[in-house]
């Protein structure tokens, strides 16, 4: 399970030393590719073929749109030794990625997150929204 919250830094070349917490949950290669809200999803092999095969399993006049979102700007991402990966600068601009970034482990993928707007996503959250959405699960 892909959890906690994470302040590396990106790089002049793109770079980012991705948490080791978190690689060992990902796997020896893993998938970068666009999330909603403008940040980065990151999915273990598992989860990016789940996601594959679902949306391939979709109408053509549905599924379109979700397979250009995620596989056109899709990578495959294998950590160096140092546990750097490289964040191509397709998906950087798209999440408007600069030195300061937050990762986020969310269950089964990780998220990269711009800092500032990982701050403003999580002030948006109110106690009440999370109250509703427990009772929705029963809890």
């Amino acid at each position: 399970m892909l959890i906690g919250e994470y302040s590396p830094n990106i790089d002049a070349k793109g770079r980012m030393n991705f948490p080791a917490r978190l690689r060992e949950d990902l796997g020896e290669r893993f998938m970068i590719t666009k999330g909603p809200d403008n940040c980065l999803w990151v999915l273990p092999m598992n989860e990016w073929t789940s996601l594959e095969n679902k949306i391939k399993e979709m109408p053509v006049s549905k599924g379109r749109g979700l397979q250009r979102f995620f596989f056109t700007g899709a990578c495959e991402a294998q950590p160096d030794k140092q546990g750097r990966v490289l964040i191509p600068a397709n998906l950087r601009e798209y999440a408007n990625l600069d030195k300061d970034v937050v990762v986020a482990g969310v269950s089964n993928r990780a998220e990269i997150w711009n800092r500032d707007r990982w701050e403003q996503i999580c002030s948006e959250l109110s106690g009440e929204a999370i109250e509703s959405a427990m009772e929705e699960l029963g809890f």
